[in-house]
């Protein structure tokens, strides 16, 4: 049996007048890739080298989902986002660049600064992002010489999971996160990975209703993973 803690009571990040309570991995013998993946399994995600899960009172609006990426159909709508976006250049580092930072300062003061991240600061960032549990990959998106969007990526031993993607706010007409989950499964394909974590689904806000648009998915629900197909 593990133990775990459990934060107080704060305001939710992703639905107004709703409370936020989190289930947080305190066992030191899950600090490594196979624990982090286990713990991914089981629904949960992570900030920094915290890795929680939402155990909030009277609320499911949070549910895990994933790609079993061998079977993933692409839509008519995400094989148009890929044509529209084939003059971008892919290119995957290993490593955190100095010129992120100014990329994701533009995108929350652009594109998120009514939310909690604001305003940024290279700690927070830092905070954020930077994970020590396992071997992360930075997707970056080019276009021509300019950086327009990083897609922050870590590895488990059977998975990738979709930490955070920022892009340049002038791109936003490119749909660049939706972009960058096509090229997570193409990615995940390549390194011959089962799922792609995506996160939270959440219906009921608009920011986090997206990722459901790629099928088939898994969405868990008490403690089991369902497959959901067209």
């Amino acid at each position: 049996m593990y133990k775990f803690g459990i934060s107080k009571e704060f305001p939710c990040s992703y639905l107004p007048n709703k409370q936020e309570r989190l289930l947080i991995s305190v066992e030191p013998q899950l600090n490594t890739t196979e624990g982090y993946s286990w713990l991914m399994s089981q629904g949960f995600r992570r900030s920094g080298d915290q890795v929680y899960r939402p155990h909030c009172v009277n609320c499911t609006a949070c549910q895990s989902i994933r790609l079993p990426v061998a079977d993933y159909k692409p839509s008519k709508s995400q094989k148009r986002l890929l044509k529209k976006n084939q003059h971008l250049t892919i290119k995957i580092s290993t490593q955190q660049q100095e010129n992120y930072y100014l990329l994701y300062e533009k995108y929350i003061n652009a594109i998120h600064h009514d939310g909690a991240m604001y305003p940024p600061s290279k700690e927070q960032y830092q905070s954020f992002l930077t994970c020590h549990l396992t071997q992360q990959h930075f997707i970056e998106t080019w276009h021509n010489d300019t950086l327009v969007c990083v897609a922050v990526t870590d590895e488990l031993p059977d998975a990738l999971s979709a930490v955070y993607t920022f892009y340049h706010p002038d791109y936003k007409k490119s749909a660049l996160g939706l972009y960058s989950i096509l090229k997570q499964i193409e990615f995940c394909q390549q390194l011959n990975k089962e799922f792609l974590y995506l996160g939270y689904q959440i219906d009921e806000c608009k920011k986090m209703n997206y990722k459901n648009r790629y099928f088939p998915y898994q969405i868990l629900k008490d403690n089991q993973w369902h497959l959901v197909d067209k």
